[in-house]
């Protein structure tokens, strides 16, 4: 399956990665992104969240804004930028 098969704001497996977009309420009807990376299992997992800057108006629209800097990560682009 490629990345562009998976649903838009789906946690995904790739290799020992497991990438899970996530969003917080910002207040005012606004929501936040944030993209937690695991790698490892049992005692040796490591998971490293990343939290955006942009707001966005409806939680959709940051979870796949988060999904797709998990996606860009893997493809090499600027790091969660």
């Amino acid at each position: 399956m490629s990345l562009s098969e998976l649903a838009p704001f789906a946690p995904f497996a790739v290799g020992k990665f497991l990438f899970t977009p996530l969003t917080r309420t910002a207040g005012h009807e606004r929501y936040t992104a944030s993209l937690s990376i695991r790698r490892g299992r049992g005692s040796q997992t490591h998971d490293s969240v990343y939290t955006f800057k942009p707001e966005f108006a409806c939680r959709d629209s940051a979870l796949a804004y988060a999904a797709q800097q998990g996606r860009d990560w893997l493809r090499g682009a600027q790091a969660l930028a």
